[in-house]
């Protein structure tokens, strides 16, 4: 029986190589983010097959939609996922950029990007908590039976000018990961973070100055981490933050 995970961010750049990972090693992936569209495009790559041994399904991507800022649509979409089951990996990669210092910011830049980045984590995070804990509630001699990944960045950790609400929200997910990884210890689910400095986007691509591509990240390469973190392999880590600079 393959593992159900659930990609949260699942259409950006990182997003969709994350799903990429999962879903090829044979994972059965819901796909989630805010775009319909995009969201049954990336689907359509890897549609769901029969479960080698006849009942259920097998790997593959189905997706779903919601707003995940919002408190309301995330337990509304875990309703949904509640029909398939209970994952045992959840990825939170939704987040977006802002730039701007603390003395320049809105109030509208200190919400969105609270919302966006750490609010769309923490909303997650809950949900998936509250399921995973109550499905292993004692596992026997420590076992570690499922996981969360939470993607921050290098900004939460390292302080430089320009970004300073996007950087105080991705300081909350490392926050985050680390108060969730104590509180769900015990349960044996693991929580961990991620934290990349460049990625190599289109995007980015875009906007930054060739040298400092020359450092990026290949999005596979982190979501290879992330793998990895949601793998037996990493059985022993929790409450970890990782940082994937690359030569950055």
């Amino acid at each position: 029986m393959p593992d159900l995970a659930v990609i949260m961010g699942a259409t950006g750049a990182l997003g969709t190589a994350i799903v990429d990972a999962f879903a090829g090693r044979g994972d059965r992936v819901i796909a989630v983010a805010r775009s319909r569209a995009e969201v049954s495009q990336l689907a359509s790559k890897y549609p769901i097959s029969p479960s080698p041994s006849g009942g259920g399904q097998g790997g593959g991507v189905t997706g779903d939609t919601a707003d995940l800022t919002s408190r309301l649509e995330v337990d509304e979409l875990w309703e949904r996922i509640d029909r398939v089951g209970i994952p045992r990996w959840v990825v939170n990669a939704t987040g977006g950029y802002r730039a701007g210092k603390v003395v320049d910011s809105t109030p509208d830049d200190f919400t969105f990007m609270m919302n966006l980045n750490l609010g769309t984590a923490w909303w997650s995070c809950r949900a998936a908590a509250r399921r995973m804990q109550a499905a292993n509630p004692s596992p026997p001699g420590g076992e570690q039976r499922g996981g969360i990944v939470n993607v921050s960045s290098r900004s939460g950790l390292v302080a430089e000018a320009g970004a300073a609400a996007y950087a105080v929200a991705k300081a909350g997910v490392i926050t985050l990961t680390k108060v969730l990884a104590a509180e769900l210890k015990s349960s044996g689910v693991r929580v961990n973070a991620v934290v990349p400095a460049i990625i190599d986007t289109p995007a980015n691509r875009q906007a930054l100055p060739e040298k400092l591509m020359q450092k990026a990240v290949a999005p596979a390469e982190i979501a290879a981490v992330i793998a990895y973190l949601c793998s037996d392999a990493a059985a022993a880590i929790t409450g970890a933050v990782v940082p994937v600079y690359g030569t950055y």
